[in-house]
């Protein structure tokens, strides 16, 4: 997910700007020196710095904190629902503590850590993807993390991995050249979202004197600067013991952990330099002083875009939690301030808020894009009138009652999987000081009161505190197709030899094997009208997750109506025959459920989760909009024209626009995943078009839920067949024709070319298998060598690692209940694309022709069987694939079969399945990006 949206989702204190390195690990280790936090007995009105004592709601009541000797900072929690465990290891360095001239350096440095130490000379990646490791890396503007779920039995390698890179990280010329070019990479990709560029120039202006407002990936100028020496001095400084913390947080025994700890860690020494000081807080702009001039960015875009920026105190401040519900009851949901002066009113198509909070102060940022034909300045005159209601008027009961539940909620919620636990913990104990933040925070969330959100909007929310920026589109105008035959080119290079599994192994830590637990299966039930509902009872925490599909998707839009689908599934909570959308919104609203309903191309997906106790009313609402949603005139076209503008959002993405012409190309036009909305397309579908495609289309019988979580099974089903019992399909359910799809009969290249961009996406493939085709999987394990993993595949580390071509490139099958693309998709700049084309078409061609060795196939087969257990550890995921297998058509004990499958695929099947499913002489080549490119 976006940044944004991962931090609406977690409401964290502190503000994690990731820019993440894909698929990497973390690996900690820790030793011993138990060294247990003391608790205070709590005020009657607890603040952000005092303890607060454990309650049965604390987040941190197993947590065991263990300081070495080295400095070396561990934090444990036993939690042992999943046979996983997650290791993370936070540095406290980021932007923040960046000099003058080397903005961008902590996340340069962050890219070199995975290039090898001076015991293992090997792109970690590699170590990961070996160990089945899910892992990423990211760098922020207080901290670097570095984090991965494992299976159990792989603990110590993480330690043993994560203690080597901490000490012995190699750091040289040929190293820093090649990820020099990756990162500029990923910055001109940062630089194809206006957004981007206008939340940039805005924080540039509102923070001037401090690193908060520079970007956390540096520059381009920057980074083009960096020396190997700027970089170790870095590194020697900030990678020491003392300035980390260790998390490991899953299903394993403490003392047996602190002692790898112990010998992984316990002999790294700290830093003998000194670290610098933190830079002082922002000074905030005291009230009384003038009003900042509008920040306006004239630029070729497709939708006017509005950015505000107000300074706030740091995370540890008192105001804090009061600040943190002000922005629940201003932006959080239908019912909140913001959703209705904007969206309902028509003036904006979307909007976002969030309070940020770090260790050397904070902000709050406010954005909105423009609905067709409405002034930013107007925009910006009704947040003004938002803001002033709150700093005049308390805020009402209920909205405060609201704010509180969706924010408990939203913490319980995100705790339910190993790696999210581990995420707070390392924030909190990096950026606050104190790993248990979070409990001190609720208890201050149950202290706020009307009073203090009025306080805290008067004293944060001045007009005059305020730094505002408009982008100003120079071009309104994009469309859909324009794509121009690419032509060929052609590229003299040698492509370098196959990784060989065998030097993975040489430098990968040991790993205790043990059995794996069987996987309960879920109990599949089917309603007397048709509905299939899967249960699966996981009474780990008190939340339950909901998954849904149903066979109503875009892929039965004609090209005259194409969006209909998508409308269709975007209206269903704007009113029922007997709730307005508000009524709807409020009801879940203020019991903190998260409930959406999206449409992709073979169904309407159902997300949703909440706690227990609110089940009921979730299944209710999933009822009613079901069977009783009325899709209102005005309501509908407030959603037209968001969709109208996410339209021309899309088609001025490269990675959107790219897509869409890549999937019209590899489809013929009379095939049901050929249509896409056009702006024609859309302004044609009617209020009765919407209820005839739902009356048709929405029915039991073509309607799949599955639930995960903490209830009774037999008290489900009944209020499954109370709530959804009754509803009943008429006639005959709508089918579709797909017709088989082959590849094209030669080479296809295509070009998009978009204004204001500097980054291309260039998309390979053609139409691929389905989810039941008996070449499945060989075909994964394949995928897995030739491009599942941009830091250890046969393409990522031709084409990024050795090459220095593109930030990341990945290869997938996506198939599904038909016939779905085989896909290589890669970042690169548009000078770059060329040879990375030609590098990628040649390296199909040596994979096809060489194919594939045993230890290729065993090392894919470790990484994908011993990946699996962490997909399942995750409720929300758990329901998901779960639903999937059910749609497919797959046997129900799926869940439980696919690792024997992957484990019985021979060589000789991959072999084959590379030569019937690989045509690197057949395919389409689309590339989008800078419209002056070729």
């Amino acid at each position: 997910m976006s940044f944004l949206s991962f931090l609406r989702r977690y409401r964290l204190p502190s503000f994690l700007f990731a820019l993440c390195l894909a698929t990497i690990l973390l690996s900690g280790e820790i030793a011993l020196l138990p060294s247990a936090s003391a608790e205070q007995a709590p005020s009657k009105k607890p603040t952000l710095t005092q303890s607060v004592p454990s309650a049965p709601a604390s987040t941190t009541q197993q947590v065991r904190k263990t300081v070495l000797e080295n400095g070396l900072t561990v934090l444990t929690k036993e939690v042992p629902t999943a046979p996983v465990v997650t290791v993370q290891v936070w540095y406290r360095i980021g932007s923040r503590d960046e000099a003058p001239g080397v903005n961008g350096i902590a996340h340069q440095l962050e890219h070199l850590m995975f290039k090898g130490t001076s015991d293992r000379p090997i792109q970690f990646g590699r170590l990961f993807s070996a160990l089945g490791s899910q892992s990423n890396a990211f760098t922020s503007y207080d901290q670097t993390a570095y984090f991965g779920t494992v299976e159990r039995d792989k603990l110590r390698s993480l330690l043993a991995l994560e203690a080597d890179r901490m000490q012995s990280a190699v750091i040289g010329a040929s190293q820093l050249t090649s990820e020099k070019r990756v990162v500029i990479s990923e910055l001109q990709g940062y630089e194809n979202s206006p957004s981007y560029r206008l939340d940039r120039a805005v924080m540039q202006a509102a923070f001037p004197d401090s690193p908060y407002g520079l970007p956390v990936g540096g520059t381009k100028a920057d980074v083009q600067k960096f020396t190997v020496e700027q970089v170790r001095d870095y590194y020697r400084n900030y990678y020491s013991p003392d300035n980390a913390t260790v998390v490991i947080v899953g299903d394993f025994q403490t003392d047996s952990a602190l002692k790898a700890v112990q010998e992984s860690f316990g002999k790294v020494p700290r830093s003998e330099k000194p670290k610098a000081s933190a830079q002082p807080p922002a000074p905030l702009v005291m009230k009384g002083s003038p009003a900042k001039a509008a920040i306006v960015l004239k630029q070729p875009g497709s939708a006017s875009l509005l950015q505000a920026v107000y300074p706030l105190p740091n995370v540890t401040h008192p105001d804090v939690p009061a600040l943190h519900l002000f922005d629940l009851v201003l932006t959080q949901g239908r019912s909140s301030r913001l959703y209705q002066s904007l969206i309902e009113s028509g003036l904006a198509s979307d909007y976002s808020g969030y309070p940020a909070n770090m260790i050397s102060g904070g902000w709050y940022g406010l954005s909105a894009t423009a609905a067709p034909g409405q002034e930013l300045s107007k925009i910006n005159q009704t947040i003004q009138t938002s803001l002033a209601d709150l700093r005049t008027q308390p805020v009402t009961a209920d909205e405060l009652k609201r704010a509180k539940t969706q924010l408990k909620s939203s913490v319980l919620l995100r705790n339910r999987d190993v790696t999210s636990q581990a995420m707070q913990l390392g924030d909190d104990q990096t950026t606050a000081g104190d790993y248990q933040f979070t409990d001190r925070y609720l208890a201050a969330i149950e202290q706020v009161t009307a009073a203090d959100i009025q306080r805290v909007a008067k004293t944060y929310f001045d007009p005059n505190q305020q730094t505002l920026g408009f982008f100003e589109p120079t071009q309104l105008d994009a469309k859909a197709g324009g794509s121009v035959n690419a032509g060929q080119t052609a590229e003299q290079f040698n492509l370098g030899p196959p990784v060989d599994p065998a030097e993975v192994a040489k430098y990968l830590p040991p790993v205790t094997q043990s059995d794996r637990p069987a996987q309960a299966l879920p109990e599949k039930i089917v309603l007397s009208n048709g509905l299939r509902v899967l249960l699966l009872r996981d009474s780990s925490t008190p939340t339950v997750s909901l998954s849904g599909h149903l066979d109503a998707g875009t892929a039965f839009d004609t090209s005259q109506k194409a969006g209909l689908a998508k409308l269709t599934a975007d209206n269903l909570m704007n009113g029922t025959k007997t709730k307005d959308a508000l009524t709807l919104a409020t009801t879940l609203d203020d019991r903190g459920i998260n409930l959406g309903f999206d449409a992709n191309r073979e169904g309407v997906a159902i997300r949703a989760n909440t706690l227990v106790e609110n089940l009921p009313t979730l299944v209710q609402t999933v009822a009613d909009v079901m069977q009783n949603a009325v899709f209102p005139d005005k309501e509908l076209e407030l959603s037209r024209q968001r969709s109208l503008i996410a339209l021309k959002v899309q088609l001025d993405n490269p990675a959107s626009k790219g897509r869409r012409t890549f999937q019209q190309a590899i489809y013929p036009s009379n095939h049901p995943f050929y249509n896409f909305p056009t702006e024609a397309s859309l302004k044609g579908i009617q209020q009765q078009d919407l209820l005839n495609f739902y009356k048709n289309h929405y029915r039991p019988d073509k309607t799949t839920l599955a639930l995960v979580g903490d209830f009774d099974p037999a008290q489900v089903k009944s209020l499954l067949e109370k709530e959804l019992g009754t509803w009943k399909a008429t006639g005959k359910a709508p089918a579709l024709t797909f017709p088989p799809v082959s590849p094209p009969t030669n080479v296809v290249r295509l070009y998009d070319g978009i204004p204001g961009k500097t980054q291309s996406i260039t998309y390979i493939g053609y139409a691929g298998i389905n989810r039941t085709d008996p070449r499945y999987y060989p075909a994964t394990v394949m995928n897995q060598i030739l491009g599942g993993d941009t830091l250890s595949s046969r393409l990522g580390t031709e084409i990024r690692d050795r090459q220095g071509l593109t930030y990341g490139i990945y290869s997938g099958f996506q198939a599904g209940i038909h016939q779905g693309p085989f896909l290589i998709s890669m970042q690169t700049a548009p000078e770059d694309a060329p040879k990375a084309i030609s590098s990628t078409l040649k390296l199909l061609e040596q994979f096809r022709t060489q194919g594939v060795s045993t230890n290729e196939v065993l090392t894919a087969q470790r990484s994908l069987t011993s990946s699996y257990p962490v997909d399942l550890a995750n409720p929300d995921d758990l329901a998901e694939i779960i639903l999937m297998n059910e749609v497919y058509g797959l046997n129900p004990a799926e869940i439980r079969q696919f690792p024997k499958q992957i484990d019985a695929v021979t060589q000789a099947q991959v072999n084959e399945a590379t030569q019937d499913l690989l045509h690197p002489d057949r395919l389409v080549v689309v590339t989008a990006g800078p419209a002056t490119a070729r």
